[in-house]
């Protein structure tokens, strides 16, 4: 029993992480902005900016709806619903590169190691506004 304040002080930094923790590599960015030009930008525009069919996917209401979020609920939407002409078609890799490319232009530093590719482990790290 003398390792459960242990095991909890781990299990709580583990859920503690956040989008401001450097949770993904620039390489990792870099693919995802080759996925995105390829799949995404005919609808959210080169910049994430949006149109009048598709939501920007940097401006401050992408912020305050996804602030405090778990990141596995943003990889399981794109999953399920992007692209919007081919939804579910992407591969969790590429999920995971796109999501490394959104932060990366929403300003949310990059780090040592890769996001997963699989939403119960992204379920671990929660979106957090930049200042």
């Amino acid at each position: 029993m003398r390792f459960f304040p242990l095991l909890m002080a781990l299990a709580l930094a583990a859920q503690s992480r956040t989008t401001q923790d450097g949770v993904y590599t620039d390489a990792q960015a870099a693919r995802g902005e080759a996925v995105y030009s390829k799949s995404c930008t005919s609808c959210h525009g080169p910049n994430l900016e949006g149109d009048a069919q598709a939501p920007a996917l940097s401006d401050k209401e992408f912020v305050i709806e996804w602030n405090d979020q778990p990141l596995g609920d943003l990889f399981e939407r794109i999953t399920a619903t992007m692209p919007g002409d081919a939804p579910g078609t992407l591969k969790a890799s590429e999920v995971a590169d796109v999501l490394a490319f959104i932060l990366k232009k929403g300003g949310h530093p990059a780090g040592a190691a890769e996001l997963p590719a699989g939403a119960a482990a992204l379920k671990q790290v929660r979106f957090k506004k930049t200042s």
